[in-house]
């Protein structure tokens, strides 16, 4: 068994990174460390050519990056971490894997369709090529399983098709074909301020989003002006339906709580949000001031 997953190095983690990857990474660690397995886990700066950064910027990100992963627990003794470019493989893999890829194939990808939106003609040849380039990180280690979330599933069947194709091409069977893994307690954390946008180290609002380096005071603060509306929480999840934000303050809670949303409901249905998100700052406060002081010490 050989697991292997990415992060790009363009900021600092943020509570959607955790909840929705690196906790999962962590626990997924142990356990394929307990099956005498593999667990591959890269900074991904090949991918963040896609978008112009200084070279002093890039290193920076990087260091932080990696200083991060280790603070939120991806332990040396039972995982590869490393740095992609330091890895010459990948971009020739990639290269090589290009004459395997199709236009069409690359054409359908809806990440490619939301980031270039409506400037296709001025997005750069790496944002479109960028899933290959993902193939050849997953393939090159002939991995065996990929942690990934529902936006990165389409790209994984895209490592997949190119891997079937290669194989049928060359009559050999060179590389093994990777199954997702999809942690049932992945979450999908979305914008403080906008309940329809995922939380993004890109949003221009800082207020947007949990950094894990916020100390307890901030975590507070943000979470006390989170967007939410009038209405007392329900008592059900059905109670959330078109109430984006108040669906997301719950389920982050039951994400950090590893419970369902129900259960949050049955503890906090009919509590205002004052109550609440006061409690909410609090267990954030307890599950992210150990990954900060790791990183900051």
């Amino acid at each position: 068994m050989r697991v292997l997953s990415g992060i790009q190095p363009t900021g600092n983690l943020h509570l959607g990174n955790y909840l929705g990857a690196i906790r999962n990474w962590v626990r997924m660690q142990d356990e394929v460390a307990a099956k005498g397995g593999q667990s591959l886990y890269f900074l991904a700066d090949l991918h963040s050519l896609s978008d112009h950064m200084t070279r002093e910027a890039r290193r920076d990100a990087l260091t932080d990056m990696a200083a991060a992963l280790v603070a939120c627990g991806i332990d040396s003794t039972k995982s590869v971490l490393f740095n992609q470019a330091r890895v010459p493989a990948h971009a020739e893999l990639c290269w090589l894997l290009n004459g395997t890829a199709r236009m069409g194939w690359l054409n359908r990808m809806t990440q490619w369709k939301d980031k270039a939106g409506k400037n296709r003609d001025g997005a750069s040849v790496a944002l479109f090529d960028y899933p290959v380039l993902q193939a050849a990180d997953v393939l090159l280690y002939q991995t065996t399983h990929v942690p990934v979330g529902d936006d990165q599933k389409q790209h994984l069947e895209l490592a997949r098709d190119i891997a079937v194709k290669f194989n049928a091409d060359t009559g050999r069977e060179v590389f093994t074909l990777p199954e997702p893994t999809i942690p049932p307690a992945a979450a999908r954390i979305m914008s403080l301020r906008d309940g329809q946008a995922k939380m993004s180290k890109s949003d221009p609002s800082d207020m947007s989003r949990i950094n894990l380096t916020d100390d307890a005071d901030t975590i507070a603060q943000k979470v006390r002006k989170a967007k939410t509306d009038p209405e007392p929480l329900p008592s059900e999840v059905a109670g959330l339906e078109g109430r984006a934000e108040a669906k997301n303050l719950v389920t982050i809670m039951a994400a950090l709580d590893d419970r369902s949303a129900d259960a949050v409901l049955a503890e906090y249905g009919g509590s205002q949000f004052g109550p609440f998100k006061a409690a909410l700052a609090e267990r954030l406060v307890v599950e992210l001031s150990p990954i900060r002081e790791r990183y900051l010490g």
